[in-house]
């Protein structure tokens, strides 16, 4: 059984455990045999005074997009600070009282999944009001292997954003403490970062390797294969075509009212040999084509070890809007932190003016796919900097 950062921390005998604390994290957050980290952390005399929260909010009932407001933690009692508000980073009055900060999110391993931007905020605020910092590592879900990684590396100029504020793939192949290892050197962060590692993960690993049952992260992602095929249906947010929604297999699902979905099965399933297309209709209860009826499609990956997300669903969004020209369109996607929800897929795919990949005719498209699906040398800029 792989044990997570917190399972070693609370093995060891630091010294700090009386100092004070503020812990950033959320309820899909626990060890490894599934009791959230803040209730085990306080029952082992760690002295937590507060809490900060990511998108979501600490119970994870926020939805997508959705603003959350500090509360209190029904389970500790103790103060939470929503970092999904009018504030992305804790301000000093947040932090002035406090000693060291901890911080415990699961990941799952996609650039546009906005935890891991999150800690980006928190490491800069340890730096700018002198606090140290210590990440309790998690594994990555869908693997570690760089073979995997995909997505081109972001336009920081052109594309930055809460789902995306720094240059790496979509597809990472990184845990949260090796990328903040990494954005504290190559950002001059300089944050006091200690990382406390996990023990018994290799970097083939899979979810479904570490015998622990899955935690879901978020509202929509339920699921270890809804964590996986997330890292490539998210583009569909771009688009008019539901994701999932609203049902309780959001991104491992997707369709339209008006979505001929048996001829869509046939057609993508002669393109590519990754992944098994099957007619699937719901009803979505909320978000896109709330309480209609959609035709949709369900996906079966054949197999996880040589799945590529990226690619496969760009592919997929292309053969719809090919097979259905009429019907198929770009969409905005209105979130807190992009109240207008322009250029939500250049923001998603971290490529500028994206939409125009789209719109080539099919060969040349499949020949920019492979290019911008390449994360190139993005193993070797974060080499020094792994921790498994």
């Amino acid at each position: 059984m792989v044990i997570f950062g917190i399972d070693n921390l609370l093995r060891s005998n630091c010294s700090w455990k009386k100092d004070r604390i503020a812990l950033v994290t959320n309820h899909a957050a626990t060890t490894n045999q599934l009791q959230p980290s803040r209730k085990l952390l306080l029952q082992n005399g760690f002295n937590l005074v507060k809490l900060f929260s990511p998108e979501h909010g600490l119970n994870l009932m926020g939805e997508d997009g959705v603003k959350i407001n500090n509360s209190t933690d029904e389970l500790t009692k103790l103060p939470i600070i929503s970092l999904y508000n009018q504030q992305l980073k804790p301000l000093e009055k947040d932090i002035d009282d406090i000693d060291i900060i901890l911080f415990d999110i699961p990941d799952i391993g996609c650039r546009f999944y906005t935890y891991l931007w999150t800690m980006t905020y928190i490491l800069e605020a340890a730096a700018q009001f002198n606090k140290p910092i210590i990440t309790l590592d998690r594994p990555n879900p869908i693997s570690g292997n760089f073979e995997l990684a995909e997505g081109c590396l972001l336009d920081e100029k052109n594309c930055s954003s809460f789902i995306g504020r720094f240059s790496i793939p979509i597809r990472h192949c990184c845990t949260l403490a090796e990328l903040a290892n990494y954005f504290n050197k190559v950002k001059n962060i300089n944050a006091q970062l200690e990382c406390i590692t996990c023990s018994n993960w290799s970097r083939n690993m899979f979810q479904p390797d570490w015998k622990i049952t899955f935690v879901p992260t978020s509202p929509a992602i339920q699921t270890f294969n809804a964590a996986l095929y997330y890292t490539g249906l998210g583009f569909l947010e771009a688009t008019n075509i539901s994701e999932g929604r609203g049902t309780q297999n959001a991104f491992e699902i997707l369709g339209a009212p008006w979505l001929n979905n048996e001829m869509l099965c046939e057609v993508f399933n002669s393109l590519q040999d990754e992944v098994a297309l099957q007619p699937y209709n719901f009803t979505p209860t909320f978000s896109k084509y709330k309480n209609e009826k959609c035709y949709g499609v369900s996906l079966k990956v054949k197999n996880i070890s040589v799945y590529h997300p990226v690619h496969t669903a760009l592919l997929l969004i292309k053969t719809i809007k090919e097979t259905h020209s009429t019907y198929f369109a770009w969409s905005t996607y209105p979130t807190m932190v992009n109240q207008s929800g322009e250029k939500h897929l250049d923001k998603l795919l971290g490529i500028l003016n994206s939409e125009n990949l789209l719109e080539l005719s099919f060969q040349p498209f499949l020949k920019e796919l492979n290019k911008i699906t390449d994360s190139k040398d993005w193993q070797h800029k974060i080499n020094s900097f792994l921790l498994y």
